[in-house]
Formats: C-alpha cells, sequence, structure tokens
C-alpha cells in the first residue's frame, strides 16, 4: 500500500492551521490516508498504557446516511434550545461574526454528513469507577487529537463532533456497539472545500497565569 501524501510538513504549522473543516467534498479518501491518521491516533499516551480506544471506520453509504439523519435531528434539537445563538450576550461585533460563521458551517455539516465519505468514531470502553467525570476523557481524546493533527499534515479536513451522543443508543444498535463501549466522538474526514488556516484564539497571555489564579508575568 502506498503512503500518503504528506502536504504540511512543518508541525507548528500544522497545530497553527488545524481547525473544524466542516464543509467537506464527497470525494473518496484513500485508505492509505485513513490508515495513517489511525496510526497517529495510536501514537497517543493513555493510562496505564491500557489504550482503551477503538476506531470505527464508516463508509458504507447507507449507515453514513442514518448517521446523518440521527446527526440533524440532534443539531435541530440543540439549535432549537438556543444553543449558538447570541440572544442576550454582549457580542463584539467581531465575536459575533465568527460565531455566526461557526453556526452557519455546522449547519452546513448537519445538512450534508451523508456527503462525507468517511465518518471515524472513536470509541472507548466506559469505566464509570475510575477517573470519574472530566478525568474520564483523558484517554482517549488525545489520540482524537493526534488523528487530528495527522489529518491536516495530510491534507484532509476534520471536525471533533459529539453531537451524536443525543442518539447513542441508535447509533449503537446501527453499528453493534456493545453498551459497554461509549463513542466518544464522531470525526467526519474528508477533503476540505476551503483553506486551512488559522483559527481565531485568544492570546497565550491572556489564558496563562503563574503559581497564583490570575497572576500574569511581568511583561520584560
Amino acid at each position: 500500500m502506498p503512503e500518503p501524501t504528506i502536504t504540511e510538513p512543518d508541525f507548528f504549522t500544522v497545530i497553527g492551521t488545524q481547525r473544524a473543516m466542516r464543509r467537506l467534498k464527497p470525494d473518496p479518501v484513500p485508505p492509505e490516508y485513513i490508515e495513517k491518521i489511525i496510526w497517529a491516533a495510536t501514537r497517543a499516551p493513555s493510562g496505564g498504557n491500557r489504550q482503551p480506544w477503538r476506531f470505527l471506520v464508516i463508509t458504507d453509504p447507507d449507515k453514513r446516511a442514518e448517521i446523518a439523519r440521527h446527526y440533524s435531528e440532534a443539531w435541530g434539537a440543540y439549535t432549537a434550545s438556543g444553543y449558538g445563538g447570541t440572544a442576550g450576550k454582549q457580542l463584539s461585533p467581531e465575536d459575533a461574526d465568527s460565531n455566526e460563521r461557526v453556526l452557519r458551517s455546522s449547519q452546513y455539516l448537519a445538512d450534508h454528513l451523508d456527503e462525507v465519505p468517511v465518518h471515524i468514531l472513536v470509541c472507548t470502553f466506559s469505566n464509570p469507577s475510575v477517573n470519574a467525570g472530566i478525568a474520564s476523557g483523558s484517554s482517549i481524546y488525545p489520540a482524537v487529537q493526534n488523528l487530528m493533527l495527522a489529518a491536516r499534515a495530510l491534507g484532509l479536513g476534520t471536525a471533533l463532533t459529539t453531537i451524536h451522543r443525543q442518539r447513542q443508543d441508535e447509533i449503537r444498535e446501527l453499528l453493534g456497539i456493545p453498551d459497554t463501549v461509549e463513542t466518544a466522538a464522531l470525526i467526519p474526514v474528508g477533503w476540505p472545500m476551503g483553506r486551512f488556516g488559522e483559527g481565531r484564539r485568544l492570546p497565550t497571555s491572556h489564558v496563562t497565569y503563574y503559581d497564583t489564579w490570575g497572576e500574569k508575568r511581568d511583561a520584560k
């Protein structure tokens, strides 16, 4: 099997320009690309090196369509409840524009998920007695990020989504996933319609404290 072509070899450029790409072409993705990004995912650290992940790759058009139906319905329920809205929020024009663009791209994905050639369900074995709460994702989401960074290096677009979890039981039944397995993320994978670029992020000085909460380092 041929090696996939790396389109962005610089590590920090990959990090700086890897963002959610929700508008994806229906063009097929060669299997060696999928195998490569999953290989990258499995290089991530995990607690006790237990490697609790499994990657379910869905390319079957009928199953993708059914997943897309559940996703679209869950997304519709989210937006109907006010998710992503700006009512009552004091947003700068720049923030309001960014919010609107994210909502438009998210709606596009919900409307066209069935056309995305590859869905990857990142799964993990659930164990609520260990690392309950926020720590429960500590061994799966580094793998998710590795997968998405590798996809960026190969020119593939991805987005981290979890909305499908509102219909997790139905998706488990569709794909034969045991009840003891959690679907931590649904990642659409395809060739992006748009360009990669730096997403809007807060400066590090805004989000970094030293030794005490709220303490900033003096500028030199």
